[in-house]
Parts: structure tokens; sequence; C-alpha cells
């Protein structure tokens, strides 16, 4: 028992306890070069997210100081120094909102506004990264307390990651997405909170004396403000996680409930798309050339919801009316080859009109909403293929794009567009013009 007393003891290696705390309140403070670094941090952390590099973001947690004040205020309650906790909380509020207008500024000024990855990563924050900020917490305070350094405090600006947040906050108030700033800052809000409460919880394991003798009901108080911060943010965040582990199910069931039904039966499927959401779930397919009855859909249907992780789920099969029409085109000219050599003209122009109209129609409806998830400015949009004749009797082939919008696009977002729908119609000769 002696031995692994020995192994876990915290107290081999302590610092002095009055040139740590010495070291902690140096750290709270945020002005000078403290504030420039933090600056400058936040423009790399945000470059980094703009161009979605891991390695320029990474940087930037390295540089930056923001452990300074979440740690002094864990350290503060730990010891009951309330004045050195309402330092530390103005501090970690100044650069909170410095961090938040300069990431905010630099995507307003930014031409490059798209929703790269690793902002995503940064939106929906669940109780894993309550551990990782709790855990961070613990290695950062034990990290602090001791007389070598060493080099665990680089490893837990990475692990706690309070930049990225904080950029990616500034990016949904740049941009106007509330659901980017209110997920982010509430990923930041939990590293804050949680590397407290561990930074809280080792100093009370450490036995700190306390700065002044406080009542016990005082220390009740501070017991449960701790209580309400975790549960504040622990609920949340496991209900995302739940959230994200259904989801996560759905999809797997979903793809299992595909290959037993349709891939090991031979069936080639061409478009699947599933919807998980709170109120709608939905698994849309459509196939190369089977065609189901509606008996065959229901019983599909009711084998789909046996599963408990694909009840209430929506099966619709597309089933395109492209055989059939084929079918009675040939059933069609069967009969015309009996019939005058006048009536076989007409309906091989018909035929030829249907292949070109086919060949020039798009669906204007499903492009206008992928163009809004990049440009939420448009409102309208309609895509036609069209043929250009200048004064010289010339003809220019172009797939001609009319949209109308809130605000005009810049020419670098208008180029993007056009880029962009030369890629999606499988064209080169893309020409956006703007309904007026």
């Amino acid at each position: 028992m002696g031995k692994i007393t020995d192994l876990l003891n915290l107290r081999d290696g302590e610092d002095d306890r009055a040139r740590t705390l010495e070291a902690v309140k140096k750290n709270i403070t945020f002005k000078g070069a403290n504030l420039w670094i933090l600056a400058c941090a936040i423009i790399v952390a945000s470059v980094g997210l703009n161009v979605n590099s891991t390695a320029v973001i990474i940087g930037a947690m390295l540089i930056s100081p923001l452990m300074g004040p979440i740690v002094g205020a864990g350290f503060a309650l730990g010891i009951y120094d309330f004045s050195l906790f309402k330092k530390s909380l103005n501090n970690l509020l100044t650069a909170t909102v410095v961090s938040l207008a300069v990431s905010t500024l630099y995507f307003y000024l930014s031409p490059f506004k798209d929703v790269q990855s690793e902002l995503l990563a940064r939106t929906s924050p669940n109780i894993y990264d309550i551990l990782i900020a709790f855990f961070g917490g613990v290695v950062g305070v034990i990290a602090v307390t001791r007389s070598e350094k060493g080099n665990p405090i680089p490893g837990v600006a990475i692990a706690t990651a309070l930049m990225p947040p904080l950029c990616t906050a500034g990016y949904g108030l740049a941009t106007g997405q509330w659901k980017f700033f209110l997920g982010a800052f509430y990923l930041y809000s939990i590293n804050c909170v949680f590397i407290g409460i561990a930074t809280f919880l080792i100093i009370k394991y450490l036995n700190y004396p306390a700065v002044k003798q406080i009542d016990e009901t005082h220390q009740k108080r501070v017991k449960y403000i701790i209580a309400f911060l975790i549960t504040v943010m622990l609920l949340p965040s496991s209900y995302l996680a739940y959230s994200l582990y259904r989801e996560q199910q759905f999809k797997k069931n979903a793809d299992l409930f595909i290959e037993n039904e349709f891939t090991d039966k031979g069936y080639t499927i061409v478009y699947k798309k599933t919807d998980f959401g709170p109120k709608i779930r939905k698994l849309e397919l459509a196939f190369l050339s089977r065609r189901f009855s509606k008996a065959e859909i229901t019983a599909l249907t009711k084998r789909l919801n046996q599963n408990k992780y694909l009840s209430d789920t929506r099966l619709i099969i597309r089933q395109d009316s492209t055989d059939r029409l084929n079918a009675l085109k040939g059933d069609i000219l069967n009969q015309i080859k009996s019939s005058e050599n006048e009536m076989n003209l007409k309906d091989v122009k018909i035929m030829q009109l249907e292949k070109e109209l086919s060949r020039n129609k798009f669906d204007s409806r499903q492009i206008l909403k992928e163009s809004r998830v990049l440009y939420p400015a448009i409102t309208s949009l309609s895509v036609s293929r069209t043929a250009l004749i200048n004064q010289k009797d010339s003809i220019t082939a172009v797939t001609a794009v009319i949209y109308d919008a809130e605000k005009d696009l810049s020419k670098t977002d208008a180029e993007k567009l056009q880029k962009w729908l030369n890629e999606r119609l499988l064209v080169n000769n893309v020409e956006l013009f703007r309904k007026r």
C-alpha cells in the first residue's frame, strides 16, 4: 500500500507554494505584451480555420496565453482568495471580448467565408469535450505546481483548444450564423469551466492553505456554485453526445438494411440519401433498373421500422418514369412501323425533341438549395441551355444561370459560383445573369 501511495504522490517534486502562487498571479493579467500576443494568436488561429490548416491552428494554440486567468480562477477558489478570483474573471472577460472582436473583424474582412471542416468541428460540443477539458486542466495545474515545469503545458494548450472555439464564434458573428456562434462559444465555456474545476480540485487535494479562513457557509456556497456549473455544462453536452450516438447508429443500421435488402440481392443503387432529424427521419433510394410495387415498399418499410435505431423512418424509393416512357415509346414505334412514312417522321421528330428537351433540362430547385448553402444571399435561380447569336450570326452555346439575390455578389463570389456551377452541371460554358 505504501508503494502505491508513493507512486501516486503529487507532493513529490512540488514547487514552493508561494512561488507557484506568484507565477499564477503573474499569468492572470492581460495588458501590454500579453494582450498583443493574444491578438496575434487569434489572427493566426483564424487564418488556420479559414484555410483549413490544422498545423497553423496548433501553432496558434501554442502561443495563446488564455490558460492564465482560467487556472487563476480555479486556483483562487481553491485557496478562497476571492479578490484573486474576481481579478481572474475580469481578465478572462477582457481576453474573451478582445479575442471575439479580433476574430470577428478578421472574418468580416476576409474574402474567404466558406465553411471548412475545422470550423464545423467546433460547433457541436459533447461530453467528450468535457472529458478533454477536465483532464487537460488536471495536467495543466499539476505542471504549474511542479518545481520542474517540463513539457505538459504545450500539450495542454493543444488538447483543451481554447483558441479555435473563440475564432469560430467570431466567424459566426461576422457571417451572422448564430448556430455557429452559440455552439462554438458553448465549447469555449466548457473548456474554461472544467479547466477551472480541475485546478480547484487539485489545489484542494494538495492542501494549499487558504488566504483567509472562511466559515462553513461560504465553503458550501463555493461547492454549490461549482456543482451548478458542472450541471449546466454537463446536461446539454450529454444530450448532444447522445444525439450524435443515435445519428451514427441510424446511419450504420441504414447501411446494413440497404446491404441486406438490396445490395446482397444484386440491385444497383444509383442514389442514396439519409436524413436524421429530431422529428423527421428519411431514407431515400433510387435504383438503376429494379422497380418496386406499393406492396413491396410497404413490406420494406415495415422491416425497416422493426430495427430500433430505424423506427419511425420513412422509406422513399424514387422510381423515375424513364423506364416506362422508354417502354411506351417502343410500343408506339412498333405501331407506327405499319403506318405512313409521314407519321414515322413525326414520331422520330418528337423523339428528337424529347431527347433535346431532356438534355437541356436541369433541376433548378435542387441547384438552388445547394447554391444557398454556399451563398445564402441567393433567393431564386433558374438554369437553362441556350444559344447566343451575335451581329455576325455566329452562334455560341451557353448554359445560362439567371439568379436573384438579396445583395449583389462580389466579383470573387460570382467567379467562385460560376466555377462551382460548371463542376456541378458538368459543363464549361456557364454564364451568370442577375435578375433585374
